[in-house]
């Protein structure tokens, strides 16, 4: 008890007389406090930069990235990992969220398995972790079993390790080679760390996954251009992608997406560069995928 007190998660907040204002009370107070959130985020940015070098050079290079985590955060990490496929076009197995509990914990409490080392050590096993990948480990405490298990895992296999918490001089952070510590401050409720805490971890997922996919060539100009249509809205999103790429008109975009396959890359490198679908991919091929050196390629 006397260590969970030590920390700003489970510091009990100025608010005590919480159950006795009203509702737009309430909701002014909550509102008030996550306004605090992205300025906590914005002092950490120097270490989320470091983050993403990293993240960014291992997957170069083969790896793979891993989030950990127990609970709100570990279901963070899982719906930043979920959204990488669709959003970037990158493989399932790329971006892999992993939570205390398995699946079953991403809709009902499995509290318990967060106290076990062993159990994040052996989950990151299960998926053959090696030297190549990188283990972010998430929770808003930094003391999370869990995942110093398998920050401990990923030492011992020499993977890179990032701890995302929400305390300062945690017992992650000594575990971990980068520590992103964004402090929130005591939460409203106190010790809900699915409030500011998870606010802050879904700030600092979004620009890990985002800025690292940016420089992977997932991004042209600010575009996903490497988004997988895979149904109405997507096809629809593809479309525009393209016009706005390139400012062609509809029946231009459309023959070349149909030419490409609906490979949006391809299509705008085709209509800029004003080339063959196939110079197109080996332009894309020779620049690791950048759209924008694979025009410069084939206009010079």
């Amino acid at each position: 008890m006397e260590k969970l007190a030590d920390l700003t998660t489970e510091s009990r907040s100025a608010y005590t007389d919480l159950d006795t204002l009203s509702i737009p009370e309430i909701l002014r107070i909550i509102n008030r406090e996550d306004c605090r959130v992205p300025d906590a985020v914005a002092q950490e940015l120097p270490q989320i930069a470091l983050a993403v070098e990293v993240i960014v050079s291992r997957l170069k290079k083969g790896g793979r990235l891993f989030y950990v985590g127990a609970g709100t955060s570990g279901r963070l990490g899982v719906l930043d990992a979920a959204e990488c496929p669709p959003t970037f076009g990158v493989p399932e197995d790329l971006v892999q969220g992993v939570i205390a509990g398995g699946p079953k914990a991403l809709v009902s409490s499995v509290e318990t398995v967060e106290d076990n080392p062993e159990a994040g050590a052996n989950d990151l096993a299960a998926r053959h972790l090696g030297p190549a990948d990188v283990v972010v480990a998430i929770a808003a405490s930094g003391r999370t079993p869990y995942c110093i298990g398998a920050l401990r895992y990923a030492a011992s296999v020499g993977a890179a390790r990032i701890a995302l918490v929400c305390n300062k001089n945690s017992a992650m952070e000594a575990e971990a080679e980068i520590t992103i510590a964004p402090v929130v401050g005591p939460e409203v409720i106190m010790g809900s760390t699915r409030m500011k805490a998870g606010t802050a971890q879904k700030l600092v997922l979004n620009m890990l996954s985002t800025v690292s996919m940016i420089k992977l060539g997932k991004v042209y100009s600010n575009l996903m251009v490497d988004l997988t249509p895979t149904n109405s809205k997507l096809i629809n999103r593809a479309q525009r992608i393209v016009e706005l790429a390139t400012g062609a008109d509809a029946t231009t975009i459309e023959k070349a997406l149909q030419a490409s396959g609906y490979d949006v890359k391809a299509a705008i490198v085709m209509i800029l560069a004003d080339c063959t679908v196939e110079k197109a991919r080996q332009a894309l091929a020779a620049s690791e995928g950048n759209v924008r050196r694979a025009i410069e390629g084939e206009t010079r």
